[in-house]
């Protein structure tokens, strides 16, 4: 079985709920206290082994370049000042992993990235990864996924349960009857017609039959490409898919400016130095 060694990750959205904010700059590069949100993502790829992140781009996204590049002029001055530990931090930013940069296809839909990263993986299992969605957890969530795959070899995807209340909000996942095996997904299903609680989110395992499938999908809702239309067929041909837990932790989303703010505190509330004054501040507050 092919280890997995590459992801790719879709930072390519327009941002346009975090407006004026994102108008010259991704939205995966707001802070959470003082990390972009990317930067999290990549931390959890290259904690499961990822050494190849493939970072699918649109015109805005040379801030995210920058991030992960060397800078020549605050190294220095970084050095003269004596901030040996900042330095240390800048300098790893570009030594994490091998950064590909790929410019999306111009086409819209969450299927477009993998098929602008296609010829980068092709014919080998890859990760992929929605660049605002966050999973605060113990041990790196791609890195649990990448074990079950290790062991298995099955395709999945992350999931995470939700209220039932809420369950026309998410992609919701259909499973068999006692096991985590997919046999289908249904988009923002009606409470009373949701198959399971389980909301899909950006974290899957695919390969080179998913990339296969995606070339052959027709257009789907808002006449765009979607991932789960091809997860969809995979299954509907005879493909096993499975549904991933996460284990001691939980996802965050961070595409709309409120849970963005919740991720954040999440993050703020368990960082020393900051979060029991965080805590005292919020009791304060009448």
């Amino acid at each position: 079985m092919q280890k997995i060694k590459k992801a790719v990750v879709a930072v390519a959205g327009s941002g346009t709920r975090f407006l004026p904010a994102t108008k010259s700059m991704p939205k995966e590069m707001l802070p959470i206290i003082d990390k972009p949100i990317i930067q999290l993502v990549v931390e959890e790829l290259v904690e499961a082994g990822i050494e190849d992140v493939i970072l699918i781009t649109r015109s805005t996204g040379k801030p995210l370049e920058d991030h992960f590049d060397r800078n020549r002029e605050l190294e220095n001055n970084l050095r003269e000042a004596g901030k040996k530990k900042r330095l240390k931090k800048i300098i790893r930013l570009s030594e994490m992993a091998n950064f590909i940069y790929v410019r999306q296809c111009p086409q819209y839909g969450n299927g477009v990235p993998v098929l602008s990263a296609a010829s980068i993986v092709e014919n080998e299992p890859f990760v992929y990864v929605w660049g605002d969605d966050l999973v605060k957890s113990k041990v790196s969530f791609t890195k649990q996924m990448i074990e079950d795959y290790n062991k298995s070899g099955h395709l999945m995807i992350g999931v995470q349960e939700v209220p039932k209340n809420q369950v026309d909000r998410y992609g919701i996942v259909d499973l068999e009857e006692g096991s985590m095996k997919l046999k289908g997904i249904i988009e923002k299903p009606p409470i009373d017609k949701a198959p399971s609680c389980f909301a899909d989110f950006g974290r899957m395992i695919l390969n080179q039959e998913i990339i296969d499938i995606l070339k052959n999908t027709a257009l789907g809702k808002g006449n765009e490409l979607w991932i789960v239309d091809a997860i969809r067929a995979y299954v509907k041909n005879g493909g096993e898919f499975y549904a991933k837990k996460v284990e001691g932790g939980k996802w965050l989303t961070t595409g709309d400016p409120l849970n963005y703010l919740k991720a954040t505190l999440e993050y703020a509330i368990e960082r020393e130095g900051i979060g029991d004054e965080l805590k005292k501040y919020f009791q304060s507050l009448k």
